[in-house]
Parts: C-alpha cells; sequence; structure tokens
C-alpha cells in the first residue's frame, strides 16, 4: 500500500472532513462511556441538553466558545503560514494580565479602583484595555520568531517553553506587585473597574458582548485573509515558502505580521475572559484554552468561519459533559478525551483528503 497525492480537492471533500472526523471521535468516545456502564445514547442526549437545553445552559455554552474562537484564530492564522503558533496558552495569560493591569490601573498592590485608573469613557476605557491585551500577547510570539529568524530555533519548542515561563511570571505578579489584598492572601490580581466590565448580552448571564465581538473578528480575519494582499502572500508562504519568495515575498516581513496578529488574537482571548467573565486574574483563569485552540482551528480546517463552530462544538463537549457526568456517573475527562480523539481523527481526516491509499 501507498499513498499518492489527489490531483483536486473537492469541496465536498473539505466539509466532509471535519464531519467524519468529529463522528468518529465521539464513536470511540462512546466506546468509553459503555464500558463505565452509562447508555450512550442517554449521555449523549444529557450533553446535548446540558448544553442547549436551557437559557442557562446556552448562554453558558457560548461563553465558553468565546476565548475558544479567539484562541482558536490564533492558531489558524499561525498555522496557515507554517508559523507553528503552540504558545497560544502564554499568550492568553499575558493578555489577561495586562489587561487587569490597566484596567485596573494599578501598578502596585492595594491601589484599587476607577479612581486609580485610566479616567476614560467606560467605551474607549474597554477598547484601550483590550488593545492593551492584544499587544501583550504579541509580545510573547515574537520572542520565538526572533530566535526563528535569527537562529533557525524550531518555535514549537520555544511557544511551548513559554507558556510556563509566562505562568510563572503571571503567578509572580499576582502573588506580588499586583495582589489584591482584599483576597485574603488568595493569589490573584486586582479587580479591574467596574468601567472596563463588558457589558452582558443576556441579563442575569455570564454571557457577554465578547461572543460578539469574537464572531465579528472571525469574520474581519476571513476577509483579511481572502480578500487583502496580506492573506494572499501569508497562503502562498504557508503552501510553499521557496516559491512564494522567488516571487517576491518577504517571508520574514509577513511572518512577523502573522505572528503579530495571532499573538495578538490570542491575547485578546485573554483581555476578554477577564474583562466578561473573571473581572481578575488567577493561575487557573484558563482551563487550557490555548491548546483547545489548537484542536479548534484543525477541525475549521484552519478556515477562519469554520473556527466559530468547531469553537461551538468543544464549548458543548466542555459544558454539557459535566450536566451529563452528574445525571450518569460518567467521569467527565470524556469532554477531554473526546475533544483529544477529534483533533487526531482530524489529522487522519486531513490525510485522507490530501491523498488517496493504493495498493
Amino acid at each position: 500500500m501507498r499513498l499518492e497525492p489527489r490531483a483536486s480537492v473537492t469541496p465536498v471533500m473539505l466539509i466532509a472532513a471535519p464531519l467524519g472526523a468529529v463522528a468518529a471521535a465521539l464513536l470511540l468516545s462512546g466506546l468509553l462511556i459503555a464500558m463505565s456502564g452509562a447508555p450512550v445514547l442517554e449521555a449523549y442526549r444529557r450533553i446535548v441538553i446540558g448544553a442547549f437545553g436551557s437559557k442557562l445552559s446556552i448562554t453558558e455554552t457560548l461563553t465558553r466558545a468565546t476565548p475558544l474562537i479567539l484562541t482558536g484564530l490564533a492558531a489558524a492564522t499561525a498555522f496557515r503560514a507554517r508559523l507553528w503558533n503552540i504558545g497560544g496558552e502564554g499568550q492568553f495569560y499575558l493578555g489577561a494580565l495586562a489587561a487587569a493591569t490597566l484596567g485596573a490601573g494599578s501598578l502596585g498592590a492595594g491601589s484599587i479602583g476607577a479612581a486609580s485608573g485610566l479616567q476614560l469613557p467606560a467605551p474607549v476605557l474597554i477598547l484601550v484595555v483590550m488593545a492593551a491585551g492584544a499587544l501583550a500577547g504579541m509580545a510573547v510570539l515574537l520572542v520565538p520568531l526572533a530566535l526563528r529568524l535569527r537562529f533557525g530555533v524550531d518555535e514549537v519548542v520555544t511557544t511551548l517553553l513559554l507558556n510556563f515561563v509566562v505562568l510563572l511570571f503571571v503567578s509572580m505578579m499576582i502573588d506580588g506587585p499586583l495582589k489584591d489584598p482584599m483576597a485574603f492572601g488568595w493569589p490573584q490580581s486586582v479587580h479591574v473597574a467596574p468601567a472596563a466590565v463588558l457589558p452582558k448580552l443576556v441579563a442575569g448571564t455570564r454571557l457577554h458582548i465578547g461572543f460578539a465581538i469574537a464572531v465579528l473578528v472571525s469574520v474581519a480575519v476571513w476577509a483579511l485573509q481572502t480578500y487583502s494582499v496580506f492573506g494572499l502572500e501569508a497562503r502562498a508562504a504557508g503552501v510553499n515558502p521557496r516559491a512564494a519568495a522567488f516571487a517576491g515575498v518577504s517571508l520574514p516581513y509577513i511572518l512577523l505580521r502573522v505572528a503579530c496578529l495571532s499573538g495578538g488574537l490570542a491575547g485578546l482571548a485573554g483581555a476578554i475572559e477577564v474583562l466578561g467573565v473573571k473581572t481578575y486574574v488567577t493561575t487557573d483563569l484558563s482551563p487550557g484554552f490555548g491548546y483547545s485552540g489548537i484542536v479548534v482551528a484543525m477541525l475549521a480546517g484552519l478556515n477562519p468561519l469554520g473556527v466559530v463552530l468547531s469553537a461551538l462544538f468543544v464549548a458543548t463537549m466542555f459544558v454539557g459533559v459535566d450536566s451529563m457526568s452528574r445525571a450518569l456517573h460518567v467521569p467527565s475527562f470524556i469532554a477531554d478525551v473526546t475533544v483529544s480523539m477529534s483533533l487526531l481523527t482530524m489529522l487522519v481526516a486531513l490525510l485522507l483528503v490530501s491523498y488517496r491509499i493504493r495498493r
């Protein structure tokens, strides 16, 4: 048996690949659910009800999907240009820390409240704080990019290891200069000013305007990649770097712009999570949004619009499985297993889309 490249890939195959990958992942997860002694169909019904069975569950699913959309976009834009950004988690955390710091207007413990912060109208303050989070995320990714361009260091390793460096830095800051003196010794940052908190989309729930921002950003990134010269050059750099360079594309310049966009999106995710949900930073702010964003991007086929749908699928698993676990006593880790299997099955699906098996 051998793999033979396909001459062309139809749109139907591109759509069928993620659907088949998700179906295969659910089938494999169903085997694990059956092994635990729970009815599989009832388990999946409970997942759907837990994620979409009420107004509260729907808003919780959309709230969980918000950072996944942005971290998924961060991974998708980088991967499309062959910039392997595995550091979304670190970029997320530093963006969150920058937002909490600037949103509270405090660089020292004990300075809490709007009076010590930026004296700006609420909409302007929110935009400034989100921009600060995006810039912080950019800064994290520019370090591995510089090492790659200057010394040829593999960015997979540097971006991954920077996640741990950033998390330790965040831990130091929230247990030191940015520690909230009203947290009774618990390591967390000061709260952002009320004027910097994102408005709610649905009253009485946690769903905030950040979800709408994330969807609009995905549309903007899609338009940028589809209709701009930068998008064309980034795709060319990802498909064939040598051919792109021969055609006059400056690879270092393109990668620099891609890194700014990718790191900025991950940093924006952290800022929006702080401004919309927590209002402060802790070391458990993210349950792995940066890593899950890679799965989201791959399930979407690196398509910015597909990222929204794949983020909703991943959020559905995380929110719905909690409800199913309580009802059927199935370990909630089945959500992590399903998401991980989705990535593996998607890689196999992409292989079969690009190649056919010959005997």
